[in-house]
């Protein structure tokens, strides 16, 4: 293995053509730097000097041999240079695990945006993978942050996480619904409606524990049809094809024709997490951490 000491001396040496100026250029004592060069000589096999009295000279393989360490000397340095600002976070990439809740509630778009407002240079990827496989990315190492519906157990030996929405739900009607506009909306109010419900694939149980708080409130939503996210249950109350509840962080995603109401005696929550391995290596995993948690609190 090449030593890069040596290279850096073998350049001096060879741009003064003298071991003594090389030795004052590189502030140590001619006798260690002429042993140095000979070390590296030995150690490549090869003459890189013809030798007077008076100075060196690069032999024909010398001066090529100097042409390719000035430039594995470059990109050292850059090398160098890299290591360090991948140290602060400035450089890199992230890979990112996320269900569509956290792209259509904004939460990792507005994440994002502070990071390319600020590390422009970080790489990142996008993975939308069910929490399961988000968790277990997260294990090998190939996933950096997830952001799952549930967390890992709270004594997960590897995961870490923290809770990054919890939030409301809102009632979304026609326009033209009658409750749309009623001065308020009562339990009773909403078993006679034709229900749209939102079945997540990933996690069934969700719908049951969504129609066990319906029961609690005191009301038991008629399921005419079922959409399997909030946003297609949104066009569908649209086309006026029955009611839904939607999380409030979606509330800017209703479109034309479509009411929200805030059923304040409603109690059921839905949840994001964001979770990550104990062990991490890379600042820059912190910092976009530090972002989604950020943005969340304000």
């Amino acid at each position: 293995m090449l030593d890069i000491r040596q290279l850096s001396y073998f350049v001096a040496v060879a741009e003064e053509e003298h071991v003594g100026r090389a030795a004052e250029r590189l502030h140590i004592s001619q006798s260690p730097l002429s042993r140095q060069i000979a070390q590296l000589e030995e150690k490549l096999g090869l003459a890189l000097f013809e030798r007077s009295q008076q100075r060196l000279r690069l032999t024909v393989d010398g001066q090529t041999f100097l042409a390719e360490t000035r430039a594995f000397l470059v990109h050292a340095d850059r090398l160098e240079a890299m290591a360090r600002r991948l140290g602060k976070g400035d450089e890199g990439g992230l890979c990112i695990g996320y269900l569509e809740t956290a792209m259509h509630s904004g939460v990792l778009p507005n994440a994002l945006k502070f990071l390319r407002e600020t590390r422009p240079s970080v790489h990142v990827a996008l993975y939308n993978y069910h929490s399961i496989e988000q968790l277990e990315g997260l294990r090998q190492r190939s996933l950096d942050i997830a952001l799952v519906r549930e967390p890992p157990p709270s004594d997960d030996p590897d995961l870490e996480c923290a809770q990054i929405l919890h939030e409301p739900m809102l009632l979304a009607l026609p326009d033209w619904h009658p409750l749309a506009a009623a001065g308020t909306i009562n339990p009773s109010d909403l078993s006679a409606q034709k229900w749209i419900g939102v079945v997540n694939k990933e996690s069934p149980l969700k719908h049951d524990n969504f129609i066990a708080a319906c029961a609690m409130a005191g009301f038991s939503p008629d399921v005419a049809m079922e959409a399997t996210e909030p946003l297609a249950a949104l066009e569908l109350v649209g086309a006026g094809l029955g009611i839904t509840m939607i999380q409030q962080s979606l509330r800017h995603q209703a479109p034309a024709g479509v009411v929200l109401r805030e059923l304040v005696w409603f109690s059921y929550r839905t949840s994001l997490w964001a979770a990550w391995h104990k062990i991490n290596l890379r600042p820059l995993v912190s910092a976009f951490r530090k972002t989604l948690l950020t943005s969340v609190e304000t």
